[in-house]
């Protein structure tokens, strides 16, 4: 990978588009520490250090914002109303006739999905940044801080409404900024900016176990967690590169004098065919309870079990409900995004076929079968990776400063390694000439 690098900065072409890629980093990192006229940046700082940062309610958004939303910045937002959007549009594809014509369009209606994704994007930072200034100022963004209440001092409508036009118009930036990278950089800019997002955090992270830990003034604790890391990023990998490969062989066919087809390809399956949307719906969905209670303030006997069972991590109730909507929303994602009948019928239309199974109904149904088998091995692995802040909280009490959380790891992996297949691939297209001569 560092060979890669190396190669890339000495390409002329590879240097633009990288160092290119580096200005548009700075910038959204610095977007993501200018604080949101209105709010007072002292009174937010000592609430930031009074309270657990990266737990409670808005621990993933936060993390996904690399820190801004409780701070309460421009970029407060970050990258999540485009996530949330490009999922919603993704499912409205499969329920909405006039999305899946627009699909099979090809570039032309992928654009106009896109603008749809666009407008849906700038409609759910509206929404979630009137939730987040209300909740600001409530006080309840920082329930155990003194100064909640002195967040927003000024909360007249003029200040309210400025505060939810910089958040929103932060989020249309950061989309502008990812579909920069895309163009004119390295990778996809969305994935990018989310994997700077996540891997901010880190250093801070790792610098709090050590100062919290007992065992050699820390280091032990910060050892044991570089090496849970390191050994979680490997099963990562290896599970991440897996595949199942169909074989599927095309006929012959003679078209005048020529003949065509004869070719023999593959189909590839990955174990974790649904990526991290599973871990991102389980965590939305498990806040919905606690975002109920607090926001009722209800006291009652369900609210008290609520507190109890579905907010903190190390409840065994809310590690089993957890890890078992992580596996149901895998096998859905999955079924909604790959149609084993529609992929026989392509395959039918073209003369394709797998050895030995027959074309049409029973392709369809082997699809079925395998993309079942692996999917069991891709869900129970992905439920296992959410744990581990769980396990930490248990084994090392590190919960609130554990960085290795599944959702980080399984995106900053996979956003690295297919970050550095483009690298790869530019590479050998530059250098294609040399290896003929």
């Amino acid at each position: 990978m560092l060979t890669a690098f190396a190669r890339a900065f000495q390409t002329p072409d590879l240097r633009k588009k990288l160092l290119f890629t580096l200005g548009i980093i700075v910038l959204f990192r610095l977007g993501a520490h200018i604080p949101v006229p209105g709010v007072s940046f002292e009174n937010v700082n000592q609430c930031m250090n009074q309270s657990d940062s990266n737990s409670g309610l808005f621990g993933l958004v936060n993390m996904f914002s690399g820190g801004a939303l409780l701070q309460l910045t421009v970029f407060a937002l970050g990258i999540m109303p485009y996530i949330t959007a490009s999922i919603i549009l993704q499912l409205l594809v499969v329920v909405i006739p006039r999305l899946e014509a627009l699909k099979k369009e090809g570039s032309s209606g992928q654009a106009k999905i896109t603008q749809y994704t666009r407008y849906l994007t700038v409609a759910l930072g509206v929404l979630q940044a009137t939730g987040l200034v209300a909740t600001a100022r409530s006080g309840s963004l920082f329930p155990q801080c003194s100064l909640r209440d002195e967040i927003v001092p000024n909360d007249s409508i003029f200040t309210i409404v400025t505060m939810v036009i910089c958040m929103t118009a932060g989020t249309a930036l950061i989309m502008w900024l990812g579909e920069l990278v895309t163009d004119r950089g390295i990778g996809n800019g969305m994935s990018i900016l989310m994997f700077v997002s996540i891997a901010a955090g880190f250093p801070g992270g790792l610098w709090a176990i050590k100062q919290q830990g007992k065992l050699a003034d820390g280091w032990i604790e910060f050892g044991i967690v570089i090496l849970c890391g390191l050994a979680m990023v490997a099963l990562v990998v290896f599970v991440e590169q897996a595949q199942r490969r169909i074989p599927v062989q095309y006929a012959k066919r003679m078209i005048g004098r020529r003949s065509y087809g004869g070719t023999s390809t593959y189909i590839p399956l990955k174990v974790n065919q649904a990526g991290v949307i599973p871990v991102i719906f389980a965590s939305s969905l498990l806040y919905i309870p606690a975002l109920i209670v607090q926001f009722s303030g209800s006291t009652s006997g369900w609210a008290t079990w609520i507190q109890e069972n579905m907010v903190a991590g190390d409840s065994p109730v809310y590690i089993v409900t957890y890890f078992l909507l992580i596996v149901f929303f895998a096998f859905f994602y999955v079924a909604i995004t790959f149609n084993p009948e529609e992929v026989a019928d392509n395959m039918k239309k073209y003369g394709g076929f797998i050895p030995g199974i027959r074309a049409g109904r029973p392709t369809a149904e082997y699809l079925s079968y395998v993309l079942n088998r692996i999917t069991w091995p891709g869900s129970l692995y992905l439920g296992l990776i959410a744990l581990v802040p769980t396990v930490a909280l248990i084994t090392l009490n590190a919960n609130q400063n554990f960085p290795f959380g599944g959702t980080s790891i399984l995106i900053i992996v996979g956003v690295g390694l297919e970050t550095v297949k483009q690298i790869e691939s530019q590479l050998q297209q530059r250098h294609y000439e040399g290896f003929l001569r």
